[in-house]
């Protein structure tokens, strides 16, 4: 049965019926997640931008990257952090718990990650997703050579930088329409 809370402030409701293959992608998400993002429901209102965002979050966060599953999700959260996002903290903090096993690191990326036990890799990486959040035009070669310094590639800086950028995006869009985070996110994985 779906939820009947609106995933948004905005009077977009969902397509209906939804296409059978987005009913397949939502039904393979309550299956693997138990829930279907609200972010996914959100976007159901135009399968087209749906079809857009899934594409573009799916290659991003799960696609191959010399960056792991919880860096790309680190950096989703850190970037959040700075815009404070709601959603996204919630939901890919969420991911961090669920993908560490430290349900503390979490909890330090959404409020100050610079308190978190981190190696020198991923203080360099989230140094430079957040400066890219804050700053964007003072993004130097120094910042780029503070990456490389730490073991990162340039296609895993390419990989950072876009990470960074998609979630700046998404938070934008999530605040702006009051997106909604599924409640059962709260208590996972704690």
């Amino acid at each position: 049965m779906p939820d009947p809370t609106p995933p948004t402030a905005l009077d977009l409701p969902q397509v209906e019926p939804l296409p059978e293959r987005t009913q397949a992608y939502f039904d393979l998400c309550a299956q693997k997640l138990g829930l279907v993002p609200n972010v996914l429901r959100a976007y159901a209102f135009d399968i087209a931008k749906l079809d857009a965002f899934s594409a573009i979050y799916n290659d991003l966060m799960l696609g191959p990257s010399g960056l792991s599953k919880l860096e790309r999700e680190m950096i989703a959260v850190v970037v959040s952090a700075v815009n404070r996002c709601f959603y996204c903290l919630v939901a890919h903090g969420q991911a961090v718990r669920a993908l560490s096993g430290l349900p503390e690191l979490g909890e330090h990326l959404v409020m100050n990650w610079r308190t978190a036990e981190l190696s020198p890799r991923e203080r360099a990486m989230l140094g430079f997703a957040e400066r890219l959040t804050e700053a964007p035009s003072r993004i130097g070669e120094e910042d780029r050579q503070r990456l490389r310094d730490a073991g990162f590639t340039d296609r895993d800086i390419w990989d950072i930088a876009a990470v960074a950028a998609f979630f700046n995006m998404t938070n934008r869009v999530a605040s702006a329409t009051g997106m909604r985070p599924n409640p059962e996110y709260h208590g996972m994985n704690r």
